[in-house]
Order: C-alpha cells, then sequence, then structure tokens
C-alpha cells in the first residue's frame, strides 16, 4: 500500500501547476493533503477510484485537510474532539479495517513564536488523540508537523535555533512522541540522509536547497516490520512543500 502526504499551499493554485497529473503519475492508495485552503464548493477536484474526505476551516482561505483513498473507510471524522482546536480544518481520520490513517497540519508557532503556548496544548491534546487511537489499532499519521525534529532536518539549525518550527519545546514535543510508541519512517530508514520537504520561497531557496524537513510519516512502533520505503519527493514541484511517501506491506 503506497501513502502520499503532500502540503499543497493553497490547493487552487496548486491544480494549476500540475498537480492532477502528479497525484495520478504517483498512484497512491491514499492521498493526504494539508493547507489546501479553500472552503467546500470552491473546487470540482475528484479522481476515478479514489473517495475523497474534507476538512474545512472556518476562516476562509486558511488551513484544511483532505484525503484521497481507493479503499473505503470504516468511519471517517474530522479534528480531535476538543472545541477549542476542531475550527481549522486541520485533522482527518479514516478507520481502516487494520489501521488508522490520521492526516494533519500542525498550527504554526509564529514569529516571535507568539502562537507557541497554544502549539504547545496543541501537542498535548493531538498526542493524547494518537495514543487513545494506538490502543485500539496502529495508527499511521501524516502531514505538515511544522517542526524540524534534529539538527541534520534543517540547513541552518544555529540561525534557526529559536524560531517556529525549531524551538527547544517543538522538538522536544516531537522527542516525547517518537519515544512513546511511534516512529519517524524517513529517519528510521536513513538515519543519517539530508532530504528536505519545504523550502522558502524567498532568496532562492529551493533552488540552493535550504530546506527543512517537516512533513512526516510517522508509524505505530508496531507497523516497522511493515514499513518498506519512505520518500521525499524534491523533484515534484507546485508547492512550497513536496510530496513524502511511504510504502507499507
Amino acid at each position: 500500500m503506497k501513502f502520499i502526504s503532500w502540503n499543497v499551499n493553497g490547493l487552487r493554485a496548486c491544480v494549476g501547476k500540475n498537480f492532477k497529473e502528479e497525484f495520478l503519475a504517483l498512484d497512491a492508495d491514499f492521498f493526504c493533503l494539508q493547507e489546501t485552503k479553500m472552503q467546500e464548493g470552491q473546487l470540482d477536484l475528484s479522481f476515478p477510484g479514489y473517495e475523497s474526505y474534507w476538512n474545512y476551516a472556518d476562516k476562509k482561505g486558511y488551513s484544511g485537510t483532505a484525503i484521497f483513498t481507493k479503499h473505503t473507510p470504516l468511519s471517517v471524522s474530522t479534528g480531535i474532539g476538543i472545541e477549542e482546536h476542531d475550527h481549522e480544518g486541520r485533522v482527518i481520520t479514516l478507520e481502516m479495517a487494520d489501521f488508522y490513517l490520521v492526516t494533519v497540519y500542525t498550527p504554526n508557532s509564529q514569529d516571535q513564536l507568539k502562537r507557541l503556548p497554544y502549539r504547545m496544548q496543541w501537542e498535548t491534546d493531538f498526542q493524547s488523540y494518537l495514543h487513545r487511537l494506538d490502543k485500539h489499532k496502529p495508527v499511521i499519521v501524516c502531514g505538515d508537523m511544522n517542526v524540524a525534529h534534529e539538527e541534520i532536518d534543517l540547513k541552518n539549525p544555529k540561525s534557526n535555533h529559536f524560531n517556529a518550527g525549531f524551538s527547544d519545546e517543538e522538538r522536544e514535543k516531537m522527542t516525547t512522541l517518537l519515544s512513546n510508541g511511534f516512529t519517524d519512517t524517513f529517519r528510521f530508514l536513513y538515519p543519517e540522509q539530508v532530504t528536505y520537504s519545504w523550502w522558502s520561497y524567498r532568496f532562492k531557496a529551493r533552488e540552493k536547497n535550504i530546506g527543512w524537513r517537516i512533513d512526516y510519516f510517522l508509524i505505530s512502533d508496531r507497523l516497522r516490520e511493515s514499513l518498506e520505503e519512505a520518500k521525499i519527493h524534491t523533484e515534484i514541484l507546485g508547492s512550497d512543500h513536496c510530496p513524502v511517501e511511504i510504502i507499507l506491506k
């Protein structure tokens, strides 16, 4: 089974940049999107053989997630069941026979880390949500998690030390999750490989490969034996992020 996750940073814009062609070429069983930045009815997008599920933010042109799947889920839910967190369209969960698939667009801590306190509460609540699911079935969670976990995961760790996405607090939350039942699939298979999934639109960052790895597939530890491959598709354009992939047996 092939899983793809992609922060499209505006799906309507991405559709104008070969999204449909890339979607079909990747031919995933599950294709998860973050930062769709749209409301229901703004885009008629469907693919033969796929069902789609959407979670829209209350605020127009902001956040939002979607999942396209070739396999009909047993159930679908949006959000994590906490009112404070469930107005920004950040989470979709598909319950399948043998696992849960969760796509997430984690809140950004913003300039001067002004949203860091909220982000910390989000992390605590979201991790609790994942652990509740994991008690029933293994979990596959993917998306833009807005953190570069280790220094290997971004080009300039020293100058970014106190910036959103590389603060000690955000990194520690990822460490906590990975120490409590979850595996970072790409880093598990490629412990020393330097590959990024996001580049700023400024300063020709992508051209110079000045990037960050902030898009992840995490799996319940007990799925490790099923993990065949993890990829970061740096060759695919259309967004400031590129798609990430795993293949499970």
